[in-house]
C-alpha cells in the first residue's frame, strides 16, 4: 500500500513514538530506525490501521516512491468545479414520483436529504470512528500492556476518566497517542 500524501501518521520504534506527521515527514525517522535494527510500526491516526512504507534503497529513493500531493483536481463528468459526479440511483416508482414533485428537481432534493442525514449522524459517526480507530491502534501497540482490557471496555463505555486511568501506566508515546485518538469519542 502506498501511503496517501495527506495522511497523518504516527511512527513507533518499539513502544517509543519517533515521528508524527505526513508520510514525507516521518519516512526519514522510520528508515533510520529500521536501519538501526529497530522494529517499526506506522499508523494512520484517522483509522488506527497500520501503514506500510517501501523503505528499500537509500532515503532519496524511498522518498521518491511516495506520491506527491495532488495540486489540480482530476477532471471528469459532472460539474468538476463543484466536485459533482454523475452516478446511477435506483429508486422505486413512488420515490421517483415524490422527487419529481419537489422544487429544484430530483438531484437537488436528494442532495438536501443526504446533507441533512450527514448532519444528523455527524456526532455519533465521529464518536464511533474515533473509538474504532483507537481500538485498532491500542490492539496493535498495547494489547499486552497492563489494563489493556479495562482501557478497551472504558473506551467503548464512553468513560473518559476511567479510560485515562487505565492507560496511565503505558509508555508515554502510546499512551498520549491513544488519548489523542480517543478524544473525539467523548
Amino acid at each position: 500500500m502506498i501511503p496517501n500524501p495527506d495522511l497523518d501518521c504516527a511512527v513507533f520504534a518499539g513502544d517509543r513514538l519517533i515521528a508524527r506527521g505526513a508520510p514525507r515527514a516521518v519516512l526519514p525517522a522510520m528508515k533510520a530506525a529500521c536501519e538501526a535494527g529497530e522494529a517499526v510500526l506506522a499508523f494512520d491516526l484517522a483509522t488506527g490501521r497500520t501503514v506500510e512504507f517501501d523503505l528499500r534503497g537509500d532515503l532519496e529513493t524511498a522518498l521518491g516512491r511516495l506520491p506527491e500531493a495532488e495540486i489540480e483536481p482530476k477532471k471528469g463528468p459532472g460539474r468538476p468545479k463543484l466536485g459533482v459526479t454523475a452516478r446511477e440511483v435506483t429508486l422505486l416508482p413512488r420515490h421517483w414520483d415524490c422527487l419529481s414533485g419537489q422544487s429544484g428537481g430530483a438531484s437537488a432534493t436528494l442532495r438536501k436529504m443526504v446533507e441533512m442525514a450527514m448532519r444528523e449522524a455527524e456526532g455519533p459517526d465521529r464518536r464511533r470512528r474515533a473509538r474504532e480507530a483507537t481500538y485498532r491502534f491500542m490492539t496493535a501497540m498495547a494489547g499486552d500492556l497492563p489494563n489493556y482490557e479495562e482501557a478497551t471496555r472504558m473506551l467503548f463505555a464512553g468513560d473518559r476518566t476511567a479510560f485515562e486511568a487505565a492507560v496511565e501506566g503505558w509508555p508515554e508515546g502510546g499512551r498520549d497517542t491513544a488519548l489523542a485518538m480517543a478524544a473525539p469519542s467523548w
